[in-house]
C-alpha cells in the first residue's frame, strides 16, 4: 500500500488544472507521509487536508491511545461503514507527481516510484471527511496492481484519467465505483538506492 508519494506542482498550478480555486494559503511538503498535509481537490477547491482517517484505539484498561492513521482505503472496502458515508458524499482528487513502493529485502528496502508516463501530474482517487483529530482528513483508494508492478506490491492507488476527474468527484456512487480499477496506462518506474523510511505518520 502507498504509505509516500511526491506532489511538485504549486497550489495555482493544481487550482489551474483541476479547474479549481486554490488556497493560497495551502502549506504542504513535497514529499506527503501519513499523518502529513496533502493537497486535494474538493469542493471545487484546491486545499490542504491531513492524509489519513484517524482510527480510535483504546489500551487493555480502555483507555483512549493515540488514534492510528488509516491512509489507504481498499475498493472492496468501500461499501462498509468505515468508509461509506465518505465515498458516497465525499469523494476528492490527489494530486500526485509518483508514488513510492518499498522494494528489496527486509532491512534494506529501497523507494522505487511510479507515475504516469508522460504527465508530470495526475489524479488519484481519494475520499475525505472532517475529524475531530486533525480537521479535513483524506485516504486513497487502493485496487489491484497492474502488471507493470506486479514484480514489486500488488496494490496501488487508483488513477484517473482527466475526462473521469468529474465523474469521480460528482457521479453516483455505482458509477464512481466503476472507475476503482488497476491503471490501465502505461507507467514510468523509477528504481533508487534511497533507503526507505518507515512512515512518519501517527
Amino acid at each position: 500500500m502507498c504509505n509516500l508519494y511526491k506532489m511538485r506542482a504549486n497550489v495555482a498550478e493544481v487550482g489551474q488544472l483541476f479547474g479549481a480555486r486554490a488556497d493560497v494559503g495551502a502549506n504542504f511538503g513535497e514529499e506527503v507521509y501519513p499523518g502529513y498535509p496533502g493537497l486535494v481537490v474538493a469542493e471545487g477547491t484546491a486545499r490542504t487536508m491531513t492524509w489519513g482517517f484517524p482510527l480510535t484505539l483504546k489500551g487493555k484498561q480502555g483507555q483512549a491511545l493515540k488514534p492510528k492513521t488509516v491512509n489507504n482505503a481498499r475498493e472492496d472496502k468501500l461499501a462498509t461503514p468505515f468508509w461509506r458515508d465518505s465515498f458516497v458524499k465525499r469523494r476528492c482528487l490527489i494530486p500526485v507527481t509518483a508514488w513510492a513502493e518499498a522494494e528489496g529485502q527486509k532491512g534494506r528496502m529501497t523507494r522505487t516510484w511510479y507515475s504516469l508516463a508522460g504527465a508530470e501530474l495526475f489524479a488519484v482517487a481519494g475520499i475525505w471527511r472532517p475529524t475531530h483529530e486533525w480537521g479535513d482528513a483524506y485516504s486513497m483508494v487502493m485496487v489491484d496492481g497492474c502488471p507493470q508492478m506486479a514484480d514489486v506490491h500488488d496494490r496501488m492507488p487508483v488513477v484517473l484519467a482527466p475526462d473521469d476527474w468529474s465523474r469521480w468527484l460528482a457521479a453516483e456512487p455505482d458509477e464512481a465505483f466503476a472507475l476503482c480499477r488497476p491503471c490501465p496506462y502505461p507507467l514510468t518506474v523509477e528504481r533508487t538506492d534511497q533507503a526507505w523510511v518507515r512512515s512518519r505518520g501517527t
